[in-house]
């Protein structure tokens, strides 16, 4: 038995017998993405098929060398990578370690935040396949333990946005998984108690931010008794009010983030995180694929996926590794799939 330790949004994974599974040997092949970077050429085309490479790239990487689960790449993928008609045999991958990942806890846990992003994650895995597995329930059943009175937890905030830097995010993450679980999972006598306490926590703790709104738009798909109409019609104008001229958001106007190295954050320039995940939950809030400003959305969207099949996203942090584009190519994904754009994978 092999312990590995884990950072951040991480646990402890046990790997036992020969240490790795035979779909893991099969997926060494898929090497680990080249580094992202804003100098990258766009794409002749646009690919479904590279994109998808991408993520299941960037997702197998991060767990062999860091073996952890972190939002910006794994947690992200496993959000939606199982709604993707791809190769199922990378997502088996990811999936099988999110479920090692919580046998690992019974000898070493991490954070709250940590505990309840593994969760959801799962959670919303098992929504396409409408299943709520062990895992989930197990998963779960831990995030509830720290749950505190008021309904949040005690989450990262180190100012990485937009996921570790403020409580909301955690609370509407935790509710949107909870309310998507299979069987009615919502209901339950294990989930009960703690999603009234998460619903009565948003209701006191009004979103602020723009990423905040789109969290809840979200949020109002999965639960629509969760979101009034009158506050969801106002978080839509709020997001739409944010859209730039060449039809596409940048994540820096979706918070009030501050970087670490003292540079401002890029507001006028639209990137693939802020484009997909606003196309994303503007269409799980019930704007209809054909509304103008989606189908601006949508067209910068096909016209700015980079070569390797990723969408480059700047980091609101610092100018490192640009982590979050491997979450804003998944948004990108999901967002048109939502539009009813990912008919063929054609490379």
């Amino acid at each position: 038995m092999t312990i590995l330790r884990s950072i951040g949004f991480t646990a402890t994974l046990l790997l036992t017998g020969s240490g790795v599974s035979f779909a893991q040997v099969s997926l060494t092949k898929l090497e680990k993405p080249a580094a992202n970077s804003p100098d990258e050429p766009l794409a002749k085309r646009f690919s479904t098929a590279k994109a998808v490479d991408f993520i299941d790239r960037a997702s197998l990487h991060w767990q062999r060398s860091r073996e952890c689960v972190t939002c910006h790449t794994n947690g992200a993928y496993l959000l939606g990578r199982a709604k993707l008609k791809a190769d199922p045999s990378p997502h088996a991958a990811v999936r099988e370690f999110f479920e090692q990942y919580v046998t690992g806890w019974a000898e070493k846990k991490p954070g709250p935040h940590g505990v309840v992003a593994t969760a959801a994650a799962l959670a919303l895995d098992d929504s396409a396949k409408g299943k709520l597995s062990p895992a989930t329930r197990n998963a779960f059943a831990e995030a509830w333990k720290t749950q505190r009175e008021d309904g949040s937890w005690d989450w990262l905030k180190c100012g990485w946005g937009p996921y570790e830097s403020d409580d909301h995010y955690g609370v509407t993450l935790a509710a949107i998984a909870v309310a998507s679980a299979p069987e009615n999972y919502a209901a339950s006598k294990a989930a009960a108690p703690g999603y009234k306490k998460l619903l009565s926590w948003l209701k006191k703790n009004q979103p602020n931010l723009a990423h905040q709104k789109g969290m809840m738009l979200w949020l109002s798909n999965a639960d629509a008794a969760a979101v009034s109409s009158e506050d969801k019609s106002g978080w839509q104008k709020d997001l739409l009010t944010l859209q730039q001229a060449d039809g596409g958001w940048a994540i820096a106007t979706l918070g009030d983030w501050k970087r670490a190295d003292g540079t401002e954050q890029v507001r006028n320039r639209s990137d693939g995180y802020g484009t997909g995940f606003v196309v994303f939950t503007l269409r799980k809030s019930g704007l209809p694929p054909d509304h103008p400003a989606i189908r601006k959305g949508v067209s910068w969207l096909k016209a700015n996926q980079r070569e390797s099949g990723r969408w480059f996203t700047r980091s609101t942090y610092n100018d490192k590794h640009h982590f979050i584009t491997h979450a804003g190519t998944t948004f990108a994904l999901l967002a048109l799939g939502e539009c009813n754009e990912l008919a063929a994978l054609k490379k």
